[in-house]
């Protein structure tokens, strides 16, 4: 039966380092840590002393610095399987991983799979014919020499870069090698790793050659294991799950991936992200499971291919939060009063909920300090709210768990409206319409700023008519708009009228109605 000795990558996490290893070795398996120098030395103190009565675990016999797209990256992973080589003979298998990767199949299938067929399984295309490579330089990569890390000394890399390319300084690829590129996630059997080193002993050339490639991690053993083992007994392929997004990017796995990635035909996947906790205890729990029966399905790949196109033509993977609750649903009533007088308007409201029950809430898209209930930051500011008043609405009817939402919006906030009664909720329109004598708009004035108690009165004096046609435009235009559901409540009118307008706007009983419309100080100013 296999037994797999697996050569784990890894530059931080300690504690999800040693559960990897318990976790692999406890099912019969071995483990070989490389731990990055870069890394705090306490915490590879932490990893080797918690492994260290671990049989099942060797450590790289070098602690080396590494860097992403250097060759430090494949002389770590050399120096973890010169360790697992001399420490586990019994090992027929050596499978590379990183400490994102998690099992996604149980030891039990990982083991009975590697028995199927004596072939090594490694990702290996031809370099320059294939489209492995999506973005960024390509035969540069291996013609010219790189001393320097493009992420972290970008300058000095294509500055070296240009300066080899301006004096024609091209070198010759190794004349018995064509170069392959792929996954640097390989399982690879013993006779192969074996060779491997031999052939690392014997061409100092061709190492010479891979020291000074950029991203070597994705060639050196790509290419050798082609060179060395019969094109039958390989599988160009890795059995590590992992996708890219168009950008060459890694895809990060999530919570609710479980189901989607133990479908997949592959014995692990990477990357999982750091947040993902029930994933990873999930999976973890998973490795160690006897007779679990896997239905593959592999549709991953192409799922993903899909959500994303779907993006190119302006359609989501799903609507964003706000998109999802952008209706308030069809089964729920919003009943909206609008009035210029917001004292008017929050005494009906308030009547309103002490006689009926009814949740309702005021000026919440016109006055900061309306009191709403946290919503998890959507309600903090004005802007906030009615950036996504449609999702806000939605909150506050499932916070109350009711169907019947009253809300206070200023007439000027006619398109507010007009967006609510676009949607496919039953949505009705309440308008208090109130007499404004002079002192009370002069007073408005004030409040909002366009006048002070210093005004010279022949300012306000026409001041006063714009003013006024202001107030009477907005309840114009809200009548023009033609709203279906629409109700006026007037000072004007006697208490009778007005009651009727209230049961009817609010579907409640004459009775009621009449005593919300009785309230004899609605209309003070």
């Amino acid at each position: 039966m296999a037994k797999i000795a697996y050569i784990l990558l890894c530059h931080k996490d300690p504690a999800g380092i040693i559960a990897q290893a318990q976790r692999l070795t406890s099912a019969g398996d071995f483990v070989s840590i490389h731990f990055d120098a870069r890394a705090r030395r306490a915490d590879y103190d932490r990893i080797r002393a918690e492994l260290a009565a671990n049989p099942s675990v060797t450590f790289a016999g070098k602690r080396l610095k590494c860097g992403w797209g250097e060759w430090s990256l494949v002389d770590a992973s050399l120096q973890a399987v010169r360790a697992a080589v001399d420490a586990f003979p019994r090992a027929t298998h050596f499978y590379m991983l990183s400490g994102d990767c998690m099992p996604v199949k149980s030891a039990e299938y990982a083991h009975d799979f590697l028995d199927r067929e004596d072939v090594d399984y490694i990702e290996s295309f031809d370099f320059f014919t294939s489209d492995w490579i999506k973005t960024g330089i390509k035969a540069e990569r291996l013609v010219y020499r790189h001393w320097f890390n493009e992420r972290t000394r970008k300058w000095l890399f294509y500055t070296s870069l240009g300066l080899q390319q301006r004096f024609g300084l091209e070198r010759r690829i190794p004349e018995d090698l064509s170069i392959q590129i792929g996954s640097q996630w390989w399982c690879l059997r013993r006779r192969t790793v074996e060779w491997i080193l031999d052939f690392c002993r014997q061409r100092p050339d061709v190492m010479r050659f891979f020291r000074t490639t950029w991203i070597p991690d994705e060639t050196f053993f790509q290419t050798l294991v082609r060179h060395l083992v019969p094109q039958d007994e390989i599988r160009a392929r890795t059995l590590t799950f992992l996708m890219f997004s168009d950008y060459g990017m890694p895809v990060n796995f999530y919570n609710d991936q479980y189901d989607l990635l133990i479908s997949q035909d592959y014995l692990f996947a990477r990357k999982i992200s750091s947040d993902a906790l029930d994933l990873k205890e999930r999976l973890g729990r998973l490795y160690n499971t006897e007779g679990a029966r896997f239905t593959i399905s592999n549709e991953g790949r192409s799922l993903y291919r899909f959500l994303s196109g779907r993006g190119r033509v302006g359609r989501r993977f799903a609507p964003r939060f706000w998109e999802a609750e952008a209706s308030l649903g069809r089964e729920r009533m919003l009943l909206i009063v609008t009035c210029k007088k917001w004292h008017v308007a929050k005494r009906l409201v308030e009547q309103i909920r002490r006689v009926t029950g009814m949740s309702a809430v005021d000026y919440l898209f016109n006055e900061a300090s309306t009191p709403l209930p946290d919503l998890g930051g959507i309600q903090s500011t004005i802007e906030k709210r009615t950036r996504h008043h449609r999702a806000l609405v939605r909150m506050l009817f499932d916070y109350w768990s009711t169907d019947r939402l009253l809300l206070c919006i200023d007439p000027g906030s006619i398109e507010l409206i007009q967006d609510f009664y676009s949607d496919k909720s039953v949505v009705r329109l309440l308008e208090i319409e109130c007499l404004f004598s002079d002192d009370y708009l002069l007073g408005h004035a004030r409040r909002v700023g366009l006048a002070s108690d210093s005004s010279p009165p022949d300012v306000l004096e026409r001041l006063l008519p714009t003013i006024r046609y202001d107030v009477k435009f907005e309840s114009d235009r809200i009548r023009d708009a033609d709203f279906e559901n629409f109700h006026r409540f007037r000072q004007s009118a006697t208490v009778e009228e007005n009651a009727g307008v209230l049961s009817a706007f609010l579907g409640i009983s004459s009775d009621q109605a009449r005593e919300i419309a009785e309230t004899h100080y609605l209309f003070v100013d």
